[in-house]
Protein backbone atom coordinates (compact mmCIF):
# COMPACT_ATOMS: atom_id res chain seq x y z
CA UNK A 1 0.00 0.00 0.00
CA UNK A 2 1.00 3.62 -0.57
CA UNK A 3 -0.63 7.02 -0.50
CA UNK A 4 -1.86 9.17 -3.33
CA UNK A 5 0.53 11.97 -2.40
CA UNK A 6 3.54 9.64 -2.21
CA UNK A 7 2.74 8.22 -5.63
CA UNK A 8 2.26 11.70 -7.10
CA UNK A 9 5.61 12.90 -5.72
CA UNK A 10 7.48 9.79 -6.86
CA UNK A 11 6.10 9.94 -10.40
CA UNK A 12 6.91 13.64 -10.66
CA UNK A 13 10.57 12.84 -10.02
CA UNK A 14 10.71 9.56 -11.94
CA UNK A 15 9.28 11.07 -15.13
CA UNK A 16 10.96 14.48 -14.76
CA UNK A 17 7.62 16.16 -15.27
CA UNK A 18 8.85 19.73 -14.92
CA UNK A 19 11.33 19.30 -17.80
CA UNK A 20 8.64 19.22 -20.48
CA UNK A 21 6.54 21.80 -22.30
CA UNK A 22 3.34 19.87 -22.88
CA UNK A 23 -0.22 20.12 -24.17
CA UNK A 24 -1.88 19.56 -20.81
CA UNK A 25 -1.22 18.93 -17.12
CA UNK A 26 0.98 15.98 -16.14
CA UNK A 27 0.45 14.26 -12.81
CA UNK A 28 -2.63 13.84 -10.66
CA UNK A 29 -5.58 15.03 -12.75
CA UNK A 30 -8.46 13.76 -10.62
CA UNK A 31 -8.14 13.29 -6.86
CA UNK A 32 -9.59 10.15 -5.35
CA UNK A 33 -9.08 8.13 -2.17
CA UNK A 34 -5.89 8.85 -0.18
CA UNK A 35 -4.69 5.24 0.08
CA UNK A 36 -3.77 3.14 -2.93
CA UNK A 37 -3.57 -0.63 -3.02
CA UNK A 38 -4.33 -1.39 -6.68
CA UNK A 39 -3.49 0.50 -9.85
CA UNK A 40 -4.84 -0.04 -13.34
CA UNK A 41 -2.85 1.18 -16.33
CA UNK A 42 -4.12 1.98 -19.79
CA UNK A 43 -3.48 4.23 -22.77
CA UNK A 44 -6.36 6.70 -22.59
CA UNK A 45 -8.70 7.82 -19.80
CA UNK A 46 -11.77 6.83 -21.79
CA UNK A 47 -15.07 5.99 -20.14
CA UNK A 48 -14.54 2.33 -21.08
CA UNK A 49 -11.19 2.23 -19.27
CA UNK A 50 -12.52 4.07 -16.23
CA UNK A 51 -15.50 1.72 -15.90
CA UNK A 52 -13.26 -1.35 -16.35
CA UNK A 53 -10.84 -0.02 -13.72
CA UNK A 54 -13.65 0.61 -11.25
CA UNK A 55 -14.97 -2.92 -11.85
CA UNK A 56 -11.46 -4.27 -11.25
CA UNK A 57 -11.27 -2.54 -7.87
CA UNK A 58 -8.65 0.06 -8.79
CA UNK A 59 -7.75 2.88 -6.42
CA UNK A 60 -5.77 4.68 -9.14
CA UNK A 61 -5.46 4.71 -12.91
CA UNK A 62 -2.22 5.57 -14.74
CA UNK A 63 -2.61 6.64 -18.38
CA UNK A 64 -0.77 8.36 -21.20
CA UNK A 65 -3.75 10.38 -22.46
CA UNK A 66 -5.56 12.14 -19.63
CA UNK A 67 -8.71 14.23 -19.55
CA UNK A 68 -7.46 17.79 -19.90
CA UNK A 69 -5.80 19.34 -22.95
CA UNK A 70 -4.87 22.81 -24.10
CA UNK A 71 -7.69 24.38 -26.10
CA UNK A 72 -10.61 22.72 -24.32
CA UNK A 73 -13.45 25.08 -23.39
CA UNK A 74 -13.57 23.81 -19.79
CA UNK A 75 -17.25 22.85 -19.60
CA UNK A 76 -18.11 19.63 -17.75
CA UNK A 77 -20.78 18.31 -20.10
CA UNK A 78 -21.30 15.26 -22.31
CA UNK A 79 -18.38 12.84 -22.41
CA UNK A 80 -16.37 14.85 -19.86
CA UNK A 81 -19.21 14.73 -17.33
CA UNK A 82 -19.55 10.96 -17.80
CA UNK A 83 -15.84 10.30 -17.27
CA UNK A 84 -15.50 12.62 -14.28
CA UNK A 85 -18.70 11.29 -12.69
CA UNK A 86 -17.43 7.71 -12.92
CA UNK A 87 -14.07 8.64 -11.37
CA UNK A 88 -15.49 10.79 -8.58
CA UNK A 89 -18.27 8.37 -7.66
CA UNK A 90 -15.72 5.58 -7.12
CA UNK A 91 -13.05 7.90 -5.65
CA UNK A 92 -10.49 6.62 -8.15
CA UNK A 93 -7.36 8.72 -8.66
CA UNK A 94 -6.36 9.54 -12.22
CA UNK A 95 -2.67 10.07 -13.03
CA UNK A 96 -1.80 11.11 -16.59
CA UNK A 97 1.61 11.63 -18.20
CA UNK A 98 1.92 12.69 -21.80
CA UNK A 99 5.36 13.76 -23.10
CA UNK A 100 7.15 12.66 -19.90
CA UNK A 101 5.86 9.14 -20.54
CA UNK A 102 7.03 9.22 -24.16
CA UNK A 103 10.53 10.29 -23.18
CA UNK A 104 11.58 8.17 -20.18
CA UNK A 105 14.78 6.33 -21.20
CA UNK A 106 13.70 2.93 -19.84
CA UNK A 107 9.98 2.92 -19.01
CA UNK A 108 8.64 5.34 -21.62
CA UNK A 109 6.64 4.60 -24.75
CA UNK A 110 9.62 5.04 -27.09
CA UNK A 111 12.02 2.97 -25.00
CA UNK A 112 9.45 0.22 -24.54
CA UNK A 113 8.53 0.17 -28.23
CA UNK A 114 12.21 -0.06 -29.17
CA UNK A 115 12.64 -2.96 -26.76
CA UNK A 116 9.59 -4.76 -28.13
CA UNK A 117 10.91 -4.37 -31.68
CA UNK A 118 14.43 -5.41 -30.56
CA UNK A 119 16.04 -2.21 -31.83
CA UNK A 120 19.38 -1.11 -30.40
CA UNK A 121 18.87 2.39 -28.97
CA UNK A 122 21.81 4.63 -29.89
CA UNK A 123 20.59 8.20 -29.44
CA UNK A 124 17.80 10.76 -29.36
CA UNK A 125 16.61 13.44 -31.80
CA UNK A 126 13.91 16.01 -32.35
CA UNK A 127 12.15 18.57 -30.18
CA UNK A 128 12.64 17.87 -26.45
CA UNK A 129 14.66 14.77 -27.40
CA UNK A 130 11.46 12.76 -27.75
CA UNK A 131 12.57 10.77 -30.81
CA UNK A 132 14.76 7.67 -30.50
CA UNK A 133 17.21 6.39 -33.11
CA UNK A 134 19.17 3.17 -33.39
CA UNK A 135 19.73 0.08 -35.46
CA UNK A 136 17.77 -3.03 -36.31
CA UNK A 137 19.33 -6.40 -35.40
CA UNK A 138 19.95 -7.04 -39.09
CA UNK A 139 19.33 -5.14 -42.35
CA UNK A 140 15.78 -5.57 -43.64
CA UNK A 141 13.85 -4.66 -46.76
CA UNK A 142 10.95 -2.22 -46.22
CA UNK A 143 8.51 -5.10 -46.71
CA UNK A 144 10.31 -7.29 -44.16
CA UNK A 145 10.22 -4.52 -41.58
CA UNK A 146 6.50 -4.01 -42.27
CA UNK A 147 5.89 -7.73 -41.67
CA UNK A 148 7.88 -7.63 -38.42
CA UNK A 149 5.90 -4.60 -37.23
CA UNK A 150 2.63 -6.35 -37.99
CA UNK A 151 3.76 -9.42 -36.07
CA UNK A 152 5.02 -7.48 -33.03
CA UNK A 153 2.24 -4.88 -32.80
CA UNK A 154 -0.74 -6.89 -34.04
CA UNK A 155 -1.69 -4.63 -36.92
CA UNK A 156 -0.42 -3.90 -40.42
CA UNK A 157 1.35 -0.54 -40.74
CA UNK A 158 0.72 2.00 -43.46
CA UNK A 159 3.97 2.10 -45.45
CA UNK A 160 5.39 4.84 -47.65
CA UNK A 161 8.31 2.77 -48.95
CA UNK A 162 10.85 5.38 -49.99
CA UNK A 163 13.44 4.14 -52.48
CA UNK A 164 13.41 0.51 -51.28
CA UNK A 165 16.85 0.65 -49.64
CA UNK A 166 17.90 -1.89 -47.03
CA UNK A 167 16.91 -0.60 -43.61
CA UNK A 168 19.71 -0.55 -41.05
CA UNK A 169 19.27 2.68 -39.10
CA UNK A 170 15.79 3.23 -37.67
CA UNK A 171 14.22 6.25 -35.97
CA UNK A 172 10.94 6.17 -34.09
CA UNK A 173 8.61 8.30 -31.99
CA UNK A 174 5.28 6.91 -30.81
CA UNK A 175 1.81 8.38 -31.27
CA UNK A 176 1.11 11.38 -33.48
CA UNK A 177 4.74 12.23 -34.25
CA UNK A 178 4.59 12.35 -38.04
CA UNK A 179 6.02 15.87 -37.77
CA UNK A 180 9.32 14.33 -36.60
CA UNK A 181 9.93 12.69 -39.98
CA UNK A 182 12.15 15.48 -41.31
CA UNK A 183 14.28 15.42 -38.15
CA UNK A 184 14.60 11.62 -38.50
CA UNK A 185 15.75 12.05 -42.10
CA UNK A 186 18.31 14.65 -40.99
CA UNK A 187 19.53 12.25 -38.29
CA UNK A 188 20.43 9.66 -40.94
CA UNK A 189 17.58 7.17 -40.58
CA UNK A 190 16.72 4.69 -43.33
CA UNK A 191 13.20 4.39 -41.90
CA UNK A 192 10.97 6.26 -39.47
CA UNK A 193 8.23 4.67 -37.35
CA UNK A 194 5.39 6.51 -35.64
CA UNK A 195 1.67 6.10 -35.03
CA UNK A 196 0.08 8.26 -37.72
CA UNK A 197 0.68 9.62 -41.20
CA UNK A 198 -0.42 12.94 -42.71
CA UNK A 199 -0.43 14.01 -46.34
CA UNK A 200 3.15 15.42 -46.56
CA UNK A 201 4.99 12.34 -45.27
CA UNK A 202 4.33 10.18 -48.34
CA UNK A 203 5.93 12.84 -50.54
CA UNK A 204 8.94 13.18 -48.21
CA UNK A 205 9.44 9.40 -48.33
CA UNK A 206 9.38 9.36 -52.15
CA UNK A 207 11.66 12.37 -52.48
CA UNK A 208 14.26 11.42 -49.85
CA UNK A 209 14.15 7.63 -50.13
CA UNK A 210 13.51 7.16 -46.39
CA UNK A 211 10.69 4.75 -45.57
CA UNK A 212 7.82 5.94 -43.35
CA UNK A 213 5.70 3.56 -41.26
CA UNK A 214 2.45 4.59 -39.57
CA UNK A 215 1.92 1.78 -37.06
CA UNK A 216 -1.11 3.10 -35.16
CA UNK A 217 -1.27 5.75 -32.43
CA UNK A 218 -2.74 3.34 -29.90
CA UNK A 219 -0.67 0.37 -31.06
CA UNK A 220 2.62 2.21 -30.51
CA UNK A 221 1.62 3.62 -27.11
CA UNK A 222 0.38 0.53 -25.27
CA UNK A 223 3.63 -0.09 -23.44
CA UNK A 224 4.76 2.95 -21.45
CA UNK A 225 1.89 3.28 -18.99
CA UNK A 226 1.95 -0.41 -18.16
CA UNK A 227 5.73 -0.39 -17.71
CA UNK A 228 5.53 2.57 -15.32
CA UNK A 229 2.64 1.00 -13.40
CA UNK A 230 4.47 -2.33 -13.15
CA UNK A 231 7.46 -0.45 -11.75
CA UNK A 232 5.22 1.27 -9.19
CA UNK A 233 3.62 -2.03 -8.23
CA UNK A 234 7.02 -3.56 -7.51
CA UNK A 235 8.37 -0.56 -5.63
CA UNK A 236 5.30 0.11 -3.47
CA UNK A 237 3.99 -3.48 -3.22
CA UNK A 238 0.79 -2.72 -5.12
CA UNK A 239 -1.50 -4.84 -7.23
CA UNK A 240 -1.38 -3.88 -10.91
CA UNK A 241 -3.53 -4.71 -13.92
CA UNK A 242 -3.12 -3.41 -17.47
CA UNK A 243 -6.42 -3.00 -19.32
CA UNK A 244 -6.18 -2.52 -23.07
CA UNK A 245 -9.18 -0.73 -24.59
CA UNK A 246 -8.56 -1.30 -28.28
CA UNK A 247 -8.59 1.66 -30.64
CA UNK A 248 -8.32 1.45 -34.45
CA UNK A 249 -6.57 4.85 -34.65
Amino acid sequence: MTTRDALDAYLKTLLEVERFKDYGPNGLQVEGKPEIRKIVSGVTASLALIEAAVAAGADAIVVHHGLFWRGQDGRVTGWMKKRLSALLAAEVNLFAYHLPLDAHPALGNNAQLGSRLKFNIEGRFGDQDLGFIGSSPQPMTPAALAAMLQFRLGRAPTLAEGDGRQIKRVAWCTGGAQGYFEAAIAAGADAFLTGEISEPQAHYARETGVAFYACGHHATERYGAQAVAAHLAERFELEHEFIDIDNPA
